[in-house]
């Protein structure tokens, strides 16, 4: 595998392509490096290659790895990219620059009250199960409008935007596309969808986050 440095470069490369064939600007997408289950030492590596933004799937891994990393790089933002248990919802809004997994009433209620304690209000994306499978968390498309109503009216949260991971093994397009006409359907900017196998064909659906792992790192 080749160094992280070179990888970044290659991913920034891909991306940068992507978006110029989608008429998008490049600086308008965001690279976020999946960095769970990846130690401290690649992560150390990543930021000294310019990589800024990581995303982590537990709130626990994420608080013992970032806790000592945060102070040695300035403009570090941290993603939950992982599903969020009521318990730490504490913890994750003290720790998480964004949360992209907010998909129930319950666990919006556990974020509104952990905000007002805090102080502290990361950017928060609802996640959308727009393959409808039964396995997956998230909203169904056909419950989004009343959930956001619901984030907004009643629990007084400010939603930034939509995230999703569509069905494996099929062509990916047609979910990225819905979840493009979604996100513009209710005024929602940051569309976080893409990992390693198909972010090019995300970028040009119109996804503004990336979320790479393996490409970037290799296999855990």
């Amino acid at each position: 595998m080749p160094a992280i440095a070179e990888q970044l470069k290659n991913i920034r490369q891909k991306m940068g392509l992507a978006a110029k064939q989608a008429g998008r600007d490049p600086s308008s997408i965001d690279l976020i490096a999946v960095s769970k289950g990846q130690g401290a030492e690649l992560v150390r590596e990543a930021m000294k290659s310019g990589q800024d933004y990581f995303g982590e799937n537990r709130v626990q891994e994420a608080q013992n790895k970032f806790t000592k990393l945060r102070p040695l790089h300035a403009p570090l933002k941290l993603h939950l990219i992982g599903p969020l248990q009521t318990n730490k919802a504490e913890a994750a809004v003290l720790l998480f620059d964004v949360i992209q997994t907010l998909d129930r009433p319950n666990l919006a209620e556990a974020l509104a009250k952990a905000i007002r304690k805090a102080g502290r209000s990361p950017k928060l994306y609802v996640e959308v199960n727009i393959g409808q499978e039964p396995q997956k968390a998230g909203t169904a498309p056909k419950d989004l409008e009343i959930f956001l109503k619901y984030c907004r009216e009643t629990c007084l949260l400010t939603i930034d935007g939509l995230m999703c991971i569509p069905p494996q093994a099929v062509d990916p397009e047609p979910y990225f596309i819905d979840m493009k006409k979604l996100a513009s359907k209710h005024g929602l900017k940051r569309l976080s969808m893409g990992m390693s196998a198909d972010f090019e064909t995300a970028i040009r659906c119109g996804a503004t986050e990336v979320r790479v792992g393996s490409a970037l790192f290799g296999q855990r």
